[in-house]
């Protein structure tokens, strides 16, 4: 039976690192938003089309059997309920992998990353990502233990 693998963390928490381990050690197929936004528009604001596309093609893989990795956020907990229900739906098992880094580490990376200018990356002012810390639910202990195994 194939797992839905939903990667759930603010930038710069270490998720897509992750994302790419688990590609490797599942076979999955990997989907991170940020690496086909810039390629397809740049750095423009259709993330939510990228995302939707995406899921159009993870239903279908995880149907076929394979193990799929969405490197969304997901930083609500509704957001990480529909995907869940979602992957039910297909019959996929469901897994949450939480990036929890402290914010101070958070800051440390978001600066080395715009300095960096790495392709593949969008730049993110720090007054954005102090906006998304305030709005991040963390997944609770209860919602992370019903995480299918």
């Amino acid at each position: 039976m194939a797992t839905l693998h939903l990667m759930v963390g603010l930038p710069c928490s270490g998720k897509t690192t992750l994302a790419r381990q688990l590609e490797t050690k599942y076979s999955a197929l990997r989907l991170t938003p940020d690496e086909w936004h810039i390629r397809l528009f740049g750095h423009d604001s259709r993330h939510d089309s990228v995302e939707s596309l995406m899921w159009d093609v993870a239903a279908r893989v995880l149907v076929l059997g394979v193990d799929v990795i969405l490197d969304f956020g997901c930083w609500v907990q509704s957001q990480r309920d529909e995907f869940r229900s979602r992957a039910k739906n297909l019959g996929a098992v469901f897994k949450i992998h939480f990036a929890d880094v402290p914010e101070e580490v958070l800051f440390e990376r978001l600066k080395a990353r715009n300095d960096m200018h790495k392709e593949g990356t969008f730049f993110i002012p720090e007054a954005k990502l102090k906006e998304w810390i305030k709005i991040f639910e963390p997944p609770s202990s209860q919602e992370l233990d019903s995480s299918d195994d």
